[in-house]
């Protein structure tokens, strides 16, 4: 178990930055800076917890996980020169990466709740390429390619171990998968809120942009989200149909004799039985003589 850490730690300090901030420099960072860890809160919150979820799913314990992401993650913030009187966002940012470490690591003890961890990461991940672009067909194209292979994906993890017995959770999978792309949107109207702006008024907004986000997402990409379930079918099917079949339980008893498996009123089973006759011999004089 020690040497397969030595390869899990660093590579679960790579896909936390990978997976959780390596999106925000597609977009650029303001010329001169080099920041590791920007202070936004969008990209706090879910690039920590995307990146905190594929560390957990490396390390694989919680113990060494949890420690291993809020070092990793209170290194980067130093490592970028922010302040540390701000505390909100470096708790947000240290909240998030220990709870996705923790749900990653639980999603290797069980596919379902590994989809589930995953649900969040994909919904963010699956708007951002083509989020810029102006041409409605090549929009809706791609948007709707991502957010299909998305769910399409999600499906095949959940039956990962436990097989078909695990596709009663794709509903509640697929409606998870949904409210993430509105748990993005809430998130991102909280960081462009207006500074000074009262809670309240912010709290509204990010609600809204919870609920609005589901009539567009179902919208446009109601035809993908069908296609996502339909190859997730063969999908499954044929990953079912790869593995070899389970063999059967060892037997207990294979290597005792049988007089290990029954009891001592059942010794009579083992003594040779007498010959029996089909006609009785009868006592008469003559046989007698």
């Amino acid at each position: 178990m020690r040497m397969r850490y030595l390869w899990s730690i660093p590579a679960a300090v790579a896909a936390w930055f990978v997976g959780g901030f390596s999106a925000g420099y597609l977009k650029g960072l303001p010329g001169g800076t080099t920041l590791f860890v920007p202070p936004r809160l969008d990209l706090l919150l879910l690039g920590g917890f995307a990146g905190g979820v594929l560390a957990g799913l490396l390390i694989a314990r919680i113990r060494v996980a949890v420690p291993v992401v809020l070092v990793v993650a209170a290194g980067a913030w130093w490592l970028s020169g922010n302040p540390w009187q701000d505390r909100d966002l470096l708790i947000s940012l240290l909240a998030a990466s220990a709870l996705g470490a923790i749900f990653g690591a639980v999603g290797t003890r069980s596919t379902v709740v590994a989809a589930f961890a995953l649900a969040l990461p994909i919904a963010w991940y699956a708007l951002r390429p083509a989020a810029h672009l102006t041409d409605f067909r090549w929009l809706w194209q791609l948007n709707g390619l991502l957010v299909g292979v998305g769910l399409a994906l999600l499906l095949y993890v959940a039956c990962w171990l436990r097989g078909w017995r695990s596709a009663y959770f794709w509903v509640p999978l697929a409606a998870w998968y949904l409210a993430a792309f509105g748990v993005v949107a809430a998130i991102q109207t909280i960081e462009r809120a207006p500074d000074g702006q009262a809670f309240n008024p912010t709290v509204d907004a990010a609600m809204d942009a919870f609920f609005n986000s589901f009539e567009p997402i179902l919208r446009e990409y109601g035809a993908w989200l069908v296609v996502a379930v339909l190859l997730a079918i063969p999908m499954v099917a044929l990953k079912l149909r790869a593995l070899p079949p389970v063999p059967p339980p060892p037997d207990p008893f294979a290597d005792r004799p049988n007089d290990a498996v029954l009891g001592d009123d059942l010794d009579w089973i083992d003594r040779d039985e007498p010959r029996r006759r089909l006609l009785s011999r009868r006592n008469t004089p003559e046989s007698a003589v």
